[in-house]
Protein backbone atom coordinates (compact mmCIF):
# COMPACT_ATOMS: atom_id res chain seq x y z
CA UNK A 1 0.00 0.00 0.00
CA UNK A 2 1.22 3.33 -0.91
CA UNK A 3 0.50 6.50 1.34
CA UNK A 4 -0.14 9.84 0.93
CA UNK A 5 -0.07 12.05 3.94
CA UNK A 6 -2.57 15.01 4.66
CA UNK A 7 0.92 17.23 3.81
CA UNK A 8 1.29 16.12 0.48
CA UNK A 9 4.30 13.74 1.71
CA UNK A 10 4.16 10.35 0.33
CA UNK A 11 4.85 7.87 3.12
CA UNK A 12 7.39 5.86 1.18
CA UNK A 13 9.44 8.05 0.47
CA UNK A 14 12.81 8.13 2.97
CA UNK A 15 13.79 11.58 1.86
CA UNK A 16 10.76 13.48 3.03
CA UNK A 17 11.56 13.62 6.31
CA UNK A 18 15.02 13.41 8.41
CA UNK A 19 13.73 13.04 11.70
CA UNK A 20 10.68 10.56 11.01
CA UNK A 21 12.33 7.06 11.55
CA UNK A 22 12.22 4.91 8.79
CA UNK A 23 14.53 1.96 10.75
CA UNK A 24 11.80 0.78 13.12
CA UNK A 25 8.23 0.60 13.15
CA UNK A 26 6.15 3.18 15.12
CA UNK A 27 2.65 2.61 17.28
CA UNK A 28 0.89 5.58 15.69
CA UNK A 29 1.46 4.43 11.92
CA UNK A 30 1.04 0.94 12.84
CA UNK A 31 -2.48 1.71 14.55
CA UNK A 32 -3.65 4.22 12.28
CA UNK A 33 -3.12 1.47 9.45
CA UNK A 34 -5.49 -0.99 11.14
CA UNK A 35 -7.71 2.01 11.07
CA UNK A 36 -7.76 2.31 7.25
CA UNK A 37 -5.58 5.41 7.84
CA UNK A 38 -3.05 6.06 4.83
CA UNK A 39 -0.06 7.18 6.86
CA UNK A 40 2.69 4.46 7.27
CA UNK A 41 5.17 2.83 5.61
CA UNK A 42 6.23 -0.69 4.49
CA UNK A 43 7.91 -1.24 8.28
CA UNK A 44 4.97 -0.65 9.97
CA UNK A 45 2.50 -2.98 7.67
CA UNK A 46 4.99 -5.64 8.50
CA UNK A 47 5.27 -5.34 12.22
CA UNK A 48 1.17 -5.62 12.10
CA UNK A 49 1.56 -8.62 9.76
CA UNK A 50 4.16 -10.28 12.39
CA UNK A 51 1.94 -9.87 15.07
CA UNK A 52 -1.06 -11.36 13.52
CA UNK A 53 0.26 -14.37 13.53
CA UNK A 54 0.18 -14.56 17.08
CA UNK A 55 -2.14 -12.22 18.17
CA UNK A 56 -5.09 -11.87 15.12
CA UNK A 57 -7.14 -9.99 17.69
CA UNK A 58 -4.94 -6.75 17.24
CA UNK A 59 -7.15 -5.20 14.32
CA UNK A 60 -10.40 -5.79 15.89
CA UNK A 61 -8.95 -4.78 19.11
CA UNK A 62 -7.73 -1.13 17.62
CA UNK A 63 -10.93 -0.67 15.91
CA UNK A 64 -13.22 -1.00 19.08
CA UNK A 65 -10.58 1.44 20.77
CA UNK A 66 -11.51 4.00 18.48
CA UNK A 67 -15.17 3.68 18.98
CA UNK A 68 -14.33 3.91 22.78
CA UNK A 69 -13.27 7.14 21.87
CA UNK A 70 -16.17 8.55 20.50
CA UNK A 71 -18.35 7.66 23.27
CA UNK A 72 -15.63 8.46 26.08
CA UNK A 73 -15.69 11.61 24.96
CA UNK A 74 -19.26 12.47 24.39
CA UNK A 75 -19.90 11.09 27.95
CA UNK A 76 -17.49 13.77 28.94
CA UNK A 77 -18.82 16.82 27.16
CA UNK A 78 -22.52 15.68 27.32
CA UNK A 79 -22.52 14.02 31.10
CA UNK A 80 -19.56 15.25 32.48
CA UNK A 81 -19.66 18.83 32.08
CA UNK A 82 -16.25 19.23 30.68
CA UNK A 83 -14.96 21.79 28.30
CA UNK A 84 -11.07 20.82 28.28
CA UNK A 85 -9.15 17.91 26.70
CA UNK A 86 -5.44 16.46 27.42
CA UNK A 87 -4.73 13.86 24.75
CA UNK A 88 -1.24 11.90 25.42
CA UNK A 89 0.14 9.62 23.14
CA UNK A 90 -3.05 10.55 20.47
CA UNK A 91 -1.56 8.99 17.25
CA UNK A 92 -1.64 10.25 13.41
CA UNK A 93 -4.96 12.22 12.70
CA UNK A 94 -8.22 10.23 11.32
CA UNK A 95 -11.78 10.24 11.91
CA UNK A 96 -13.38 11.44 14.96
CA UNK A 97 -10.55 12.94 16.46
CA UNK A 98 -11.15 13.92 19.91
CA UNK A 99 -11.42 17.77 18.75
CA UNK A 100 -14.10 16.74 16.41
CA UNK A 101 -16.07 15.07 18.98
CA UNK A 102 -15.50 17.61 21.47
CA UNK A 103 -16.37 20.60 19.57
CA UNK A 104 -19.32 18.35 17.59
CA UNK A 105 -20.90 18.49 21.20
CA UNK A 106 -19.67 21.96 22.43
CA UNK A 107 -18.20 24.14 20.04
CA UNK A 108 -15.96 26.31 22.76
CA UNK A 109 -14.46 22.72 23.37
CA UNK A 110 -10.32 23.01 24.07
CA UNK A 111 -8.12 20.11 23.08
CA UNK A 112 -4.16 19.45 23.07
CA UNK A 113 -2.85 16.81 21.52
CA UNK A 114 0.40 15.27 22.61
CA UNK A 115 2.32 12.87 20.88
CA UNK A 116 6.61 11.88 20.58
CA UNK A 117 6.52 10.94 16.66
CA UNK A 118 7.14 13.39 14.39
CA UNK A 119 4.58 12.54 11.92
CA UNK A 120 1.93 13.15 13.99
CA UNK A 121 3.31 17.39 14.97
CA UNK A 122 3.11 17.57 10.91
CA UNK A 123 -0.29 16.14 10.10
CA UNK A 124 -1.62 17.68 13.03
CA UNK A 125 -0.74 21.16 12.82
CA UNK A 126 -1.55 20.57 9.16
CA UNK A 127 -5.67 19.59 10.49
CA UNK A 128 -5.32 22.06 12.78
CA UNK A 129 -4.11 25.16 11.03
CA UNK A 130 -7.72 26.69 11.56
CA UNK A 131 -8.58 25.72 14.25
CA UNK A 132 -7.90 28.28 17.22
CA UNK A 133 -8.99 25.75 20.52
CA UNK A 134 -7.15 22.99 19.51
CA UNK A 135 -3.18 22.29 19.02
CA UNK A 136 -0.73 19.42 18.74
CA UNK A 137 2.63 19.43 21.06
CA UNK A 138 5.61 17.00 20.67
CA UNK A 139 6.00 15.69 24.09
CA UNK A 140 6.49 12.19 25.69
CA UNK A 141 3.67 11.00 27.57
CA UNK A 142 6.05 9.55 30.09
CA UNK A 143 7.23 13.10 31.38
CA UNK A 144 4.28 15.11 32.67
CA UNK A 145 5.94 17.96 33.62
CA UNK A 146 7.41 18.42 30.35
CA UNK A 147 3.69 18.93 28.88
CA UNK A 148 2.77 20.88 31.71
CA UNK A 149 5.36 23.46 30.93
CA UNK A 150 4.52 23.85 27.50
CA UNK A 151 3.34 27.12 26.73
CA UNK A 152 0.98 25.12 24.07
CA UNK A 153 -0.72 23.46 26.71
CA UNK A 154 -0.59 26.55 29.26
CA UNK A 155 -2.55 28.90 26.57
CA UNK A 156 -5.48 25.91 25.95
CA UNK A 157 -6.00 24.25 29.86
CA UNK A 158 -7.07 26.06 32.76
CA UNK A 159 -5.70 23.18 34.98
CA UNK A 160 -8.30 25.34 37.97
CA UNK A 161 -11.55 23.84 35.99
CA UNK A 162 -12.22 20.24 35.10
CA UNK A 163 -10.21 18.76 32.28
CA UNK A 164 -10.18 15.19 31.36
CA UNK A 165 -6.66 13.72 30.75
CA UNK A 166 -7.05 10.74 28.06
CA UNK A 167 -4.81 7.77 27.74
CA UNK A 168 -6.83 6.04 24.65
CA UNK A 169 -4.75 2.72 24.23
CA UNK A 170 -1.12 3.72 25.10
CA UNK A 171 -0.98 2.47 28.56
CA UNK A 172 0.35 -0.65 27.28
CA UNK A 173 3.60 1.71 25.73
CA UNK A 174 4.17 2.63 29.57
CA UNK A 175 6.62 0.12 31.01
CA UNK A 176 7.35 -0.74 34.33
CA UNK A 177 10.92 -0.96 33.62
CA UNK A 178 11.16 2.27 32.14
CA UNK A 179 13.99 4.36 33.06
CA UNK A 180 12.31 7.43 31.23
CA UNK A 181 10.40 9.30 33.93
CA UNK A 182 9.01 7.80 37.48
CA UNK A 183 7.39 4.74 35.49
CA UNK A 184 3.57 4.25 34.40
CA UNK A 185 1.91 5.16 37.50
CA UNK A 186 3.65 8.76 37.55
CA UNK A 187 2.87 8.89 34.11
CA UNK A 188 -0.54 8.22 33.96
CA UNK A 189 -1.57 9.83 37.24
CA UNK A 190 0.63 13.17 38.10
CA UNK A 191 -1.45 15.76 35.73
CA UNK A 192 -4.75 14.33 37.12
CA UNK A 193 -3.32 13.96 41.18
CA UNK A 194 -1.47 16.83 41.13
CA UNK A 195 -2.62 19.56 38.89
CA UNK A 196 -6.40 18.72 38.06
CA UNK A 197 -9.09 20.75 39.30
CA UNK A 198 -11.78 18.24 41.34
CA UNK A 199 -14.34 16.93 38.92
CA UNK A 200 -11.71 15.97 36.40
CA UNK A 201 -11.58 12.65 34.51
CA UNK A 202 -9.00 10.02 33.60
CA UNK A 203 -9.77 7.92 30.12
CA UNK A 204 -7.24 5.16 29.57
CA UNK A 205 -7.22 2.14 28.01
CA UNK A 206 -4.50 -0.32 27.07
CA UNK A 207 -4.33 -4.17 26.15
CA UNK A 208 -4.77 -6.85 28.60
CA UNK A 209 -4.66 -10.30 28.47
CA UNK A 210 -5.89 -12.61 31.00
CA UNK A 211 -3.03 -15.36 31.35
CA UNK A 212 0.16 -13.67 32.67
CA UNK A 213 2.53 -15.82 30.84
CA UNK A 214 1.20 -15.08 27.03
CA UNK A 215 1.12 -11.47 28.55
CA UNK A 216 4.59 -11.47 29.28
CA UNK A 217 5.27 -13.36 25.86
CA UNK A 218 3.20 -10.29 23.89
CA UNK A 219 5.33 -8.27 25.74
CA UNK A 220 8.75 -9.46 24.73
CA UNK A 221 7.49 -10.16 20.91
CA UNK A 222 6.39 -6.64 20.47
CA UNK A 223 8.71 -5.02 22.72
CA UNK A 224 11.46 -6.59 20.02
CA UNK A 225 10.13 -4.98 17.24
CA UNK A 226 11.10 -1.81 18.79
CA UNK A 227 7.98 -0.10 20.27
CA UNK A 228 8.00 0.07 23.85
CA UNK A 229 5.20 -2.65 25.03
CA UNK A 230 3.88 -4.03 28.41
CA UNK A 231 1.19 -6.09 28.03
CA UNK A 232 -0.68 -6.35 31.79
CA UNK A 233 -3.56 -7.97 33.09
CA UNK A 234 -6.78 -6.50 34.15
CA UNK A 235 -5.93 -6.35 37.41
CA UNK A 236 -2.82 -4.65 37.11
CA UNK A 237 -4.41 -1.93 35.28
CA UNK A 238 -6.69 -1.32 37.98
CA UNK A 239 -3.31 -1.04 40.36
CA UNK A 240 -2.57 1.85 38.51
CA UNK A 241 -6.18 3.72 38.78
CA UNK A 242 -6.41 2.95 42.71
CA UNK A 243 -8.22 6.23 44.44
CA UNK A 244 -10.16 7.18 41.10
CA UNK A 245 -13.87 6.62 41.44
CA UNK A 246 -15.05 4.79 37.98
CA UNK A 247 -17.88 6.26 35.90
CA UNK A 248 -20.33 3.10 35.65
CA UNK A 249 -19.72 0.39 34.54
CA UNK A 250 -16.57 0.50 35.57
CA UNK A 251 -13.01 -0.92 34.01
CA UNK A 252 -13.78 -2.99 31.07
CA UNK A 253 -13.63 -5.16 28.02
CA UNK A 254 -14.30 -1.18 26.03
CA UNK A 255 -17.35 -3.44 24.15
CA UNK A 256 -18.62 -2.94 27.22
CA UNK A 257 -18.42 0.11 27.80
CA UNK A 258 -21.64 2.13 27.55
CA UNK A 259 -21.87 0.40 23.75
CA UNK A 260 -23.70 2.29 21.00
CA UNK A 261 -24.88 1.12 17.80
CA UNK A 262 -26.06 3.78 16.12
CA UNK A 263 -22.14 5.61 16.61
CA UNK A 264 -20.51 6.70 13.88
CA UNK A 265 -18.74 4.10 11.91
CA UNK A 266 -15.22 3.46 10.88
CA UNK A 267 -13.59 3.61 7.37
CA UNK A 268 -13.35 -0.11 6.31
CA UNK A 269 -9.70 -1.68 7.66
CA UNK A 270 -7.71 -2.34 4.79
CA UNK A 271 -8.28 -5.12 2.37
CA UNK A 272 -5.13 -7.32 3.15
CA UNK A 273 -6.84 -7.07 6.93
CA UNK A 274 -10.23 -7.51 6.40
CA UNK A 275 -9.76 -11.51 7.19
CA UNK A 276 -8.73 -10.40 11.18
CA UNK A 277 -12.35 -8.23 11.53
CA UNK A 278 -14.11 -9.93 14.02
CA UNK A 279 -11.82 -12.17 15.29
CA UNK A 280 -12.42 -11.28 18.96
CA UNK A 281 -15.86 -12.99 18.67
CA UNK A 282 -14.42 -15.92 19.03
CA UNK A 283 -10.94 -14.87 20.72
CA UNK A 284 -11.58 -13.51 23.86
CA UNK A 285 -8.42 -13.44 26.11
CA UNK A 286 -6.78 -10.86 24.95
CA UNK A 287 -8.68 -7.49 24.50
CA UNK A 288 -8.51 -3.28 25.06
CA UNK A 289 -9.88 -3.16 28.78
CA UNK A 290 -10.28 0.42 30.32
CA UNK A 291 -12.72 3.38 31.01
CA UNK A 292 -13.58 6.61 32.27
CA UNK A 293 -12.40 7.16 36.47
CA UNK A 294 -13.65 10.86 38.03
CA UNK A 295 -11.80 12.95 40.17
CA UNK A 296 -13.51 13.81 43.27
Amino acid sequence: MRGEGLIGMTMDDESTATSIPFDKPTSARAYGWMLGGKDNYAIDREFIRRTLVEFPECVDIARQNRLFLFRAVRYLVQEAGIRQFLDLGCGLPTDNNVHQVAQRFDPAASVVYVDVDPIVLAQGRALLADNEATTVITADMRDPEAILANPDAQQLIDFTEPVAVLFLSVGHHLKDSDDVGHGPRHALRHIIDTVAAPGSHLAVSQIVHDDPVKAARMSEQIDAAGIPWQTRTPAEVDALLDGLEPVEPGLVNLNDWRPDPNQPLLEPAPAVLQPYVGITETRTDVYEYGGVLRKS
